[in-house]
């Protein structure tokens, strides 16, 4: 059975009593305590064992009192409760030293777990990190526990290099993390470079990656630099990695490998010191047995996974978020607004199809648009309401031609460029686009069996392995 000696220190009688209670059926001995002063005089005369601790109590905040108590009493664990329950309180804590953060509420079998982990784990005595300012403006708002379990994984990744893969849907925040990794991490004074691999061509993404030499290719007129170079020290952020092409995928798993790149048109391999942030919206597994994306690339990205949820999985998160965004809108000289209480329900039983990105965008234009200080439920009825010409890709129906989902891709690109136009090259490059996915899964309905697949779309077996090199389609043989 466990044992041992705990100080706890929290100003709630109430979560005294029965961290008192749990504490001491599992086996340790507590000291309890309402105040920052009283901790301190026990951590000086040598007594305990462990720390559990409030961040606001009465008499001190306990983020000022655990570095006292880390040069005091280096290798003793402590343990962070709050309710403040931010981005901010997690990553303060794993700065201050602690050994775990636990926002309120917790689960007591989960406490006990942290404790039962931290009285088995060495005692390293590991000084207190550099803090972050404290007036840096953190971008990720939610108190959910969806949310806190992210923003525990990111306070413990602050202080290392490793890979980081982002999943989640479109609009989810990606970005942010990314961002908020390099930020608050050991990097924050390097540089932070961000490239995504769908919105560049195909045939550009490894000179925008790794740079390209005067004359390497048809308008290279001078050397560029890539952004593996731009990032020399600091961190860069592979968004939509999935669109990644296979040449470049080769290219990327070689500096993850080697930690060395070469430049398009160059020979002498270049060392890199970066930290690599990936993100996708696409299921990499699917892609994997597709032929689409390396498998041994995703295990190299795929070191720490964070899962952003939908909105619609935290919608308690939408009250604050709706302020810390009218927030924004008032600071840009916008009118000041609020949304009251049966506004903000019908917000957070919305379906948020484009999630935190579609939640700014309407708040933005609820400030911009409505002279009402209180913004109601019949105003958000009407924003909320979908378009009877709304038709997007997932809400297409079943029977619609393949022209017309062609057509409505064409008709984005187009809009992308504005006034200018695509880049030289677009029929090759859309053949290109539509030939990859229907190779791919016409292999993979014919369990990589080349003969059925050229069977299937109607073209010669030579044809096939032509296209299948030609566009770097990898076969794998008995998918399911």
């Amino acid at each position: 059975m466990p044992s041992g000696t705990i100080l706890l220190a929290d100003d709630d009688a109430a979560i005294r009593t029965v961290l008192n209670q749990a504490l001491g059926r599992a086996g340790y001995d507590v000291r309890a305590t309402s105040n920052a002063a009283t901790l301190w005089r026990w951590v000086s005369q040598g007594d305990g064992d462990l720390i559990i601790t409030d961040v606001v109590m009465p008499d001190e905040n306990a983020f000022d009192l655990i570095p006292r108590i880390k040069r005091l009493r280096p290798k003793i664990p402590i343990i962070v409760m709050s309710a403040q329950n931010t981005l901010k309180t997690a990553i303060t804590a794993a700065e201050r030293g602690a050994y775990e953060y636990l926002p309120k509420p917790f689960d007591l079998n989960e406490l006990i777990r942290v404790v039962d982990r931290a009285m088995k784990a060495p005692r390293e005595g590991a000084l207190p990190l550099p803090a972050a300012h404290e007036d840096e403006n953190i971008p990720l708002i939610g108190r959910s526990p969806a949310m806190q379990d992210i923003y525990r994984v990111l306070a413990r990744l602050m202080q290392t290099d490793l890979t980081v893969m982002i999943s989640g849907e479109s609009g989810t925040g990606k970005e942010l993390v990314a961002r908020a990794l390099h930020d608050y991490g050991k990097r924050r004074n390097g540089p932070f470079v961000a490239i995504n691999m769908a919105a560049i061509p195909r045939e550009l993404i490894e000179s925008e990656l790794f740079g390209h030499e005067k004359g390497a290719f048809t308008g290279a007129s001078q050397r560029a630099t890539g952004r593996f170079e731009q990032a020399e020290g600091g961190t860069l952020f592979l968004d939509e990695i999935g669109d990644m092409p296979m040449e470049a995928q080769t290219r990327l798993l070689r500096v993850l490998q080697q930690g060395e790149y070469t430049t398009v048109g160059g020979r002498t391999p270049i060392k890199t010191d970066v930290r690599i942030v990936a993100a996708t919206n696409r299921d990499l597994r699917q892609l994997i047995n597709l032929g689409l994306f390396r498998e041994d690339l995703f295990y190299r990205l795929n070191v720490v996974p964070i899962r952003l949820p939908p909105l619609h999985e935290r919608t308690e998160d939408i009250p604050d978020l709706v302020r810390h965004f009218l927030a924004q809108a008032e600071q840009e000289g916008l009118p000041p607004k609020t949304i009251d209480s049966e506004g903000m329900e019908l917000l957070k039983r919305y379906r948020w199809p484009g999630n935190v990105r579609e939640l700014e965008n309407l708040v933005r234009r609820l400030a911009a648009l409505y002279t009402e200080e209180t913004i109601g439920a019949s105003i958000l009825t009407g924003e909320l309401a979908e378009p009877e010409f709304k038709n997007t890709l997932e809400q297409a129906p079943a029977d619609e031609p393949l022209s017309v989902a062609v057509e409505r891709s064409l008709t984005r690109l187009f809009a992308a460029h504005g006034d200018g136009l695509p880049p030289p090259g677009l029929y090759d490059n859309i053949l290109r686009e539509v030939e990859r996915p229907l190779f791919g899964m016409a292999l993979a309905a014919t369990r990589g069996n080349q003969i059925k697949a050229a069977h299937l779309l109607g073209i010669n077996r030579n044809t096939l392995r032509k296209k299948l090199k030609d566009l770097d389609v990898q076969v794998i043989r008995g998918i399911k």
